[in-house]
């Protein structure tokens, strides 16, 4: 049967992937051009921590707790080339179910994407509730129970009735070139359309090793913006507590060989954060679990739960009063041609049936303002919503 040498648009395989009730993930890397398309053809996709040396080729969407909601892994049984349009199947595909989505492709659908199961009714985080529990955060602070803390919050926006979720894909990777951009959409699980700027783990075709700690943030008015931000002493704490998480896991696997460049700043969107590069060369460096490891080790990242881990975790679960889900965990593709590129889950929504669930959070540090943490969560939420007004 091989590999058809037809033409397919993104459009068509991903509507085919939700007609034939599979999992798709569609992406594209920062600074990038290059749009790639996979679905998994097998029967089910949770898995455990992932061991990403000896994962095949396919992307990754694990959640902020996967004690409460399962590992996705959505293996690349097919593989949309953007250049060529050309549909090329993995050589271990099931034949009957490729044969099943070849025959979805040749016809004309309407899907629109997979829907969670039934959500509970949404608890209403107004302004009030949030302030008081940045509120109570800063107080535990103070009293020394931890050095930082990451809050976040929801919000609902309906849908309107020519909302188009591949012309919003469309959209948010021509209005944020820096960023990770992806749609995933699950069978029983659901779809989340995002635009993350923060990178958990990458390997890259050279086998360099990446990770980055990204923090603090403030609006970016214009493109003078970086060469003249002015970051006050919390976002600049707040930051160093990011980079001095990392630092603790390279210690704890014995790592002394990496460079690290910054704290700079950089635009993500409509922000400013700082942001410190680090980098491994695993051609020189013997650690080939690197990716591996460092992933265990980082996530939840104190970019969204805080330091230390245990006291923070605890405090976001008794405080933000919702269930994050897949927000602020992690996603991306494992072994593509590219290498492997994991991305926190931020700046991101999940699709319901009329509505689009948004979510942002702020790092809580002693020096915080409960006000201004609010008002961060609005800006977050800003690079969502400014893709559902153009509906």
């Amino acid at each position: 049967m091989g590999n058809r040498t037809l033409s397919y648009t993104i459009e068509e395989v991903f509507k085919a992937a939700v007609a034939g009730n599979r999992a798709v993930a569609v992406w594209r890397l920062p600074e990038s051009e290059k749009l790639q398309v996979c679905v998994s053809l097998q029967s089910g996709h949770e898995v455990g921590q992932p061991h990403l040396e000896q994962s095949p080729f396919g992307f990754l969407f694990c959640p902020f707790q996967p004690q409460d909601h399962p590992n996705i892994f959505i293996k690349a049984d097919v593989y949309l080339d953007d250049a060529s349009g050309a549909v090329i199947a993995a050589p271990d595909a099931p034949l009957a179910a490729l044969e099943q989505f070849y025959v979805l492709l040749s016809q004309p659908l309407t899907a629109l994407w997979h829907l969670p199961p039934p959500m509970p009714p949404a608890s209403e985080q107004t302004a009030a509730n949030y302030i008081k529990a940045v509120a109570d955060a800063i107080e535990a602070l103070q009293q020394g129970e931890m050095e930082k803390v990451v809050l976040s919050r929801n919000t609902r926006q309906e849908l309107t009735e020519d909302f188009d979720l591949l012309q919003a894909f469309k959209k948010l990777q021509q209005t944020y070139p820096r960023a990770f951009v992806s749609l995933v959409s699950v069978p029983g699980l659901g779809t989340w359309l995002g635009a993350s700027p923060e990178i958990l783990v990458s390997i890259d075709q050279q086998n360099h090793f990446r990770t980055v700690a990204l923090a603090g943030t403030q609006p970016a008015a214009n493109a003078e913006s970086v060469a003249s931000a002015i970051w006050r002493q919390k976002e600049i704490e707040e930051q160093a507590m990011v980079e001095r998480y990392i630092l603790s896991c390279f210690k704890k696997l014995r790592l002394r060989e990496y460079s690290e460049v910054g704290p700079r700043t950089v635009v993500a969107g409509n922000l400013m954060h700082l942001r410190t590069d680090f980098k491994v060369d695993l051609e020189e460096v013997d650690f080939p679990t690197l990716g591996s490891d460092m992933l265990q080790l980082l996530h939840p990242t104190s970019a969204v739960c805080g330091l230390p881990k245990e006291p923070a975790l605890a405090f976001i679960l008794a405080s933000e009063g919702y269930d994050r889900s897949y927000y602020s965990g992690y996603l991306g593709p494992v072994n593509s041609g590219a290498g492997t590129h994991l991305y926190v889950n931020l700046r991101c929504m999940q699709l319901l049936a009329t509505e689009a669930i948004l979510y942002a959070g702020a790092g809580i540090t002693a020096a915080s303002t409960p006000e201004h943490e609010w008002y961060e969560t609005e800006h977050k939420m800003q690079t969502m919503t400014h893709i559902l007004q153009q509906f």
